[in-house]
């Protein structure tokens, strides 16, 4: 069969070329359309139907089908995300925007996070017609995934089942992932009233509200600690940590408003909207003891809930089976839990290390390449070729 495709590196490069940073700061966030046109043209290069997705920011998903009826269900789903995070340049030793190839391996914003896996996934499928397969081959490019999981979100919010099962490229090393830790980050706000230092009645000092709310934090999560394990995960407990805190602006005035940012990173099982009444329960009485102070809670962003596929679902036993490594659990978050929503059997994984993400210098390793075509390609032969 002619290829109408161009070669995997070649594909890499020109990805990789197209910046398309997401990020909750306008000033930095860019458009993923070059990067969706780019994906459009070569799937229909594969006789792939092509659909694209808008955005209210102006983005796009991209959903692309081989074989099949056009409102059947696909039988396999490959996808990954097409936006980055950003970068500071003039940290990389060469430019994040141009891959680089040297050591093994190619260099580039999002070589590995995770632009590669769609030049993989696009090669596995050029090994197939249209014809031969008797479920189809679905390919899902979203947007945001690094910022906001808008194209995550739109899928679930129009309920787009796309297929019986998915692979969802994210760096793992090309071994399976079954589960991953949810994502909460919070703003606690502490409000008083602003008064001269040298009169205590003249105000409600919020910093010293703070203090009692710090407090309270830390008792739970040791309470959270002891509840809640995990053997699955290398930190097998979930996590909250006290990101930042500001509060006053001189030393004699009294501080009228003090914040602190917690990240809470829930277990498999847990939660998102009870933990956030737990923190309304546990911190409203606790600052009671304190006349004229009050709270208010704050999303900081939507939040990203745990996700879990059972160990005896077809596609963790396939992954399993295919790659001779046991699915295990890691702490980053993807776009699983929406995914999984939607009612597709959800697996993680992809080519590259997550340790090369969001870092100066990310690569991957070219060594990855060819058994990672060879693994999508024995996943489109289970779920696709098979009745």
């Amino acid at each position: 069969m002619p290829r109408a495709l161009p070669d995997i590196l070649a594909m890499i490069r020109a990805l990789i070329a197209q910046p398309s940073v997401s990020c909750t700061d306008p000033r930095l966030d860019q458009s993923n359309l070059p990067v969706i046109r780019l994906l459009a043209e070569w799937a229909e290069g594969l006789g792939f139907r092509v659909e694209l997705q808008p955005l209210a920011s102006g983005k796009a998903n991209l959903i692309a089908r081989l074989g099949g009826a056009a409102d059947q269900p696909g039988g396999l789903v490959l996808s990954g995300h097409t936006d980055t995070v950003p970068c500071n340049p003039e940290l990389w030793s060469s430019d994040p925007f141009q891959a680089s190839e040297r050591d093994g391996r190619i260099y580039g914003l999002g070589s590995a996070d995770m632009k590669s896996f769609f030049a993989l996934a696009l090669e596995a499928a050029s090994r197939f017609t249209a014809k031969e397969l008797r479920q189809p081959l679905v390919l899902l490019a979203t947007a945001d995934e690094e910022s906001t999981m808008s194209g995550a979100r739109a899928l679930l919010a129009e309920q787009r089942r796309l297929g019986r099962r998915v692979v969802i490229g994210e760096p793992t090393g090309l071994k399976p992932v079954r589960m991953h830790k949810g994502v909460m980050l919070e703003a606690i706000t502490v409000h008083g009233k602003a008064g001269h230092s040298s009169d205590p009645s003249l105000g409600a000092n919020a910093i010293e509200g703070m203090y009692a709310v710090l407090g309270e934090l830390l008792a739970l999560r040791d309470e959270l600690k002891a509840r809640h394990r995990n053997p699955a995960f290398r930190v097998d407990y979930p996590t909250l940590n006290l990101g930042s805190i500001h509060g006053g602006d001189n030393p004699n005035r009294i501080c009228g408003r003090c914040e602190t940012h917690i990240d809470l990173r829930p277990l498999p099982g847990m939660d998102l909207e009870a933990l956030r009444h737990t923190l309304e329960d546990r911190l409203v009485p606790r600052l009671a003891a304190y006349p004229g102070l009050s709270l208010s809670f704050r999303r900081l962003f939507e939040g990203l809930p745990p996700f879990e596929t059972p160990a005896e679902a077809e596609i963790v036993r396939a992954a399993e089976e295919l790659t001779g490594a046991a699915a295990g659990a890691v702490a980053f978050g993807t776009e699983a839990p929406f995914l999984s929503r939607l009612g597709m059997e959800t697996v993680i994984l992809g080519p590259g290390q997550i340790e090369q993400a969001h870092q100066p210098d990310e690569y991957l390793a070219l060594a990855q390449i060819p058994p990672g075509v060879d693994t999508l390609v024995k996943f489109i032969e289970r779920f696709c070729l098979r009745p």
